[in-house]
């Protein structure tokens, strides 16, 4: 729970206030019983009805009073829940981006989503609930225990007889549901990890009429889940019915013990029923502190799982330039003996793209294998390969959501380990694999949020070939798109990724696979537009199709991390079969 603790230390004395609120209605609530007393044994013996009505008309009012004060701290509390939730999950949203590649691999992004959602809910639930019920539960306990010693020994022995009892056995209960509720979150981010899976992958389940399939698959991880959720459950309800029958039995003792001191005039009528208001107000304070415990149980739980987002070191934090490697080689962008693996290092984390996701022990191959090249300034590369031959690895180790575990990776005669995370990627425009349209107008995902005139988004999209049907539409530029750009075609989604990646006019222009779903005209024309019109840009595209990078300076070929070959077109076609090959079977023609 420490991780929480300075988010509510900002609000130390609105907390502070509202405790005190309700610590005022808690004891409110503990005189009315007594009230009762007085005018049952005291005021009704006298006959005088003015009296009884003006005591009758004090109990009503104390009730009222009691009431407003109770509403007025519950509503208090949800301020400081509220607020102190909002920061938290704005700093959880914050770490998550702000997460190395490495980083969010292990992590993992459905369990990313549950600690932003389910882990942030049981934590703002906790923090209310302390607040009210935290205070209340406690002294109702001790205030009706200390009251009812004052009214009557005897009986109040039954109480201090029991009352331990129960407060031992519901925090001995409570500290073993603690491990219990790590389990369930675990549960939880494997049901999440699935939902995802199909709620993304909805077509090709339908497609390949799959959905009895994936229904088994969800019923495992949720009956998984849920056999977590229920042990846990269990443990954790262990002390109602407990509580319930001592009270059950504290009741009767009560009832069966007072009429006896009654008879034996020890004790006065009013006495007994202030007395068994008080008992179940002393155990109503039981069944809060369960409660409490229950809740504490989960929101420490979540509280541990966010702060490893919040309180995760740096990734790859900048190095002083004069600690960093140079190079002397000419070239703006260069690849200087780089290997990686993306399970080489415990600080990278597990898994990469699926261009790399056959490497994953160090036992194995390499996802990149003494790669060495460089692209003067203005340059163009073409990268060609397999898949899992490294390609996209290239651009993350480039824009460095990973560091090499040998060689370095160098950008204008710079490390890019020298440079702040910000000043690096200013300078690129890219467009991933899969990468995403997001619910905006068609403006704001070419702008994106980087102030971009109006002129830039235009050309933008005119160079990427998009010009030609966003403004077909009848709103244009402010059409809206859809969850995941399911309202435009996988070309046009496309079209719309280029255009962001040009808008800010990028020193260096990756474009990885970006034009899978363009047809050969538009691509030919996109690949013209950014000749002429973005000539200034380092360009690297990676591409199953030769045609797409034919024209470029040069070419580098993969095959399962390793340069096979590197040269212009002309030159692979003759050193290198694997192209030759590539290029053969694309283009239909024998070199």
């Amino acid at each position: 729970m420490k991780a929480i603790l300075p988010y509510l230390k900002k609000r130390r004395w609105l907390i502070a206030a509202v405790m005190l609120v309700k610590l005022i209605g808690t004891l409110g609530e503990l005189l009315i019983p007594s009230v009762l007393e007085y005018l049952i044994d005291t005021v009704a013996p006298t006959r005088q009805r003015g009296l009884v009505f003006l005591w009758g008309g004090a109990m009503i009012a104390l009730a009222v009073f009691v009431r407003a004060v109770n509403v007025t701290a519950n509503r208090m509390s949800v301020r400081v829940a509220r607020e102190s939730t909002f920061e938290i999950r704005r700093d959880l949203f914050h770490a998550s981006l702000n997460l190395s590649g490495g980083q969010m691999d292990a992590f993992g992004l459905p369990s990313i989503t549950s600690r932003m959602t389910s882990d942030s809910y049981n934590v703002q639930s906790f923090i209310q609930a302390s607040q009210t019920i935290g205070i209340r539960a406690p002294f109702m306990l001790m205030g009706g225990i200390l009251i009812t010693l004052l009214m009557d020994r005897g009986l109040a022995a039954i109480l201090c007889v029991m009352a331990p009892v129960l407060i031992a056995l519901v925090i001995g209960i409570s500290m073993r549901g603690i491990p219990l509720y790590d389990k369930v979150q675990q549960g939880l981010d494997d049901m999440v990890r699935v939902m995802r899976e199909n709620i993304t992958g909805i077509r090709v389940v339908k497609a390949l009429s799959k959905e009895d399939y994936e229904m088994r698959r969800f019923r495992a991880v949720n009956e998984t889940a849920a056999a977590r959720d229920i042990r846990a459950g269990i443990v954790m309800a262990l002390p109602g019915p407990i509580v319930t029958l001592f009270l059950n039995v504290g009741l009767t003792l009560v009832v069966v013990f007072g009429a006896r001191r009654v008879n034996a005039g020890v004790t006065q009528p009013g006495v007994i029923l202030a007395f068994l208001t008080y008992f179940n107000m002393i155990m109503m304070g039981v069944m809060g502190l369960n409660r409490i415990f229950m809740m504490m149980s989960k929101a420490n739980a979540s509280a541990k799982r966010i702060a490893a987002v919040i309180d995760a070191p740096e990734a790859l934090p900048p190095i002083p330039e004069v600690e960093a490697a140079h190079t002397d080689r000419e070239g703006f962008l260069v690849f200087d003996h780089v290997s990686f693996n993306y399970d080489g290092d415990a600080g990278q984390g597990g898994q990469g793209s699926d261009d790399t996701t056959r490497f994953a022990g160090s036992s194995r191959q390499k996802a990149l294998n003494d790669i060495d090249f460089a692209v003067k300034k203005g340059g163009s590369l073409g990268i060609i390969g397999a898949t899992g031959s490294g390609k996209t690895t290239i651009v993350n180790l480039l824009m460095r959501f990973y560091d090499p575990q040998q060689g370095h990776v160098f950008v204008d005669g710079r490390d890019v380990r020298t440079y702040e995370k910000d000043e690096l990627h200013r300078k690129f425009g890219v467009v991933f694999q899969n990468d995403v349209v997001f619910v905006d107008s068609v403006r704001g995902n070419i702008d994106f949020g980087r102030n971009v005139s109006e002129d830039a988004v235009c050309r933008a999209a005119g160079d990427a070939m998009a010009a030609e049907f966003v403004e077909a539409y009848e709103d244009g530029y402010d059409h809206r798109a859809a969850i995941q750009g399911a309202n435009f075609s996988g070309g046009q989604r496309q079209r719309l990724l280029i255009a962001r990646a040009l808008a800010a006019d990028p020193e260096i222009l990756i474009l990885d696979d970006a034009s899978s779903a363009l047809d050969y005209r538009t691509d030919a024309a996109l690949r013209r537009a950014i000749r002429e019109h973005h000539s200034r840009a380092t360009t690297l595209v990676i591409a199953q199709r030769v045609s797409s990078i034919m024209a470029l300076d040069s070419i580098l070929v993969l095959d399962e991390g390793r340069m096979i070959g590197c040269g212009t077109h002309e030159q692979l076609l003759e050193t290198c079969p694997v192209y030759r090959d590539i290029y053969q079977s694309q283009m239909g023609e024998v070199a």
